[in-house]
């Protein structure tokens, strides 16, 4: 039996949870809470690591250097429009994006978030797991497979899906430890 396509969903829904996690801030400078952040570059919407060098020199500083100097104000304005919740600082040359400490209670909220984050990755997982046994009990009442294969199809399929959210909750509390740890 083949189980391949279940699993490469349960994978893509791991992969999306995990770059929602990345885009958390943290008090940390993540350079991928800029990933979906677009500028108005030429009349193209353009993700910003593509017109601009992103770096992070510090702990809690992101500096980001266009290759154009004609488009700093339109970064800025990206990212003022943008729902990071971080004010940009430009100084005609680059833009610094200084990261605020994280006082408790915010990282109370954030951990509550991912957590949230987290249950929703594993309701997608469980639904996968519900459409993958549904198929294979549409074919045992097609005749196209016995009991057993069913039975054994099962117990499959959820161990896979119990491999899968044991992977959620390894990111979670990685994530957890993160945001609690700084």
């Amino acid at each position: 039996m083949d189980y391949t396509s279940i699993e490469e969903r349960m994978n893509k829904t791991i992969s999306v949870f995990d770059e929602n996690l990345s885009e958390v801030r943290a008090g940390r400078a993540n350079p991928a809470i800029l990933n979906k952040v677009k500028v108005d570059y030429y009349g193209v919407p353009t993700p910003i690591s593509q017109v601009a060098g992103i770096s992070v020199p510090e702990a809690r500083l992101i500096v980001i250097q266009p290759w154009d100097a004609n488009i700093l104000k339109d970064i800025e304005k990206a990212i003022l429009a943008s729902d990071i919740g971080i004010n940009p600082n430009n100084d005609g040359k680059v833009i610094r994006l200084s990261f605020p400490e994280l006082n408790e209670e915010r990282r109370k909220e954030l951990v509550k978030d991912i957590k949230k984050m987290g249950e929703e990755a594993k309701v997608a997982v469980r639904t996968i797991r519900r459409d993958g046994l549904d198929e294979f009990k549409k074919k045992q009442k097609d005749s196209e497979i016995t009991e057993d294969e069913l039975r054994e199809a099962e117990n499959q399929i959820q161990k896979i899906t119990d491999k899968k959210i044991e992977e959620i909750d390894q990111l979670l509390s990685k994530k957890e430890k993160e945001i609690l740890s700084i």
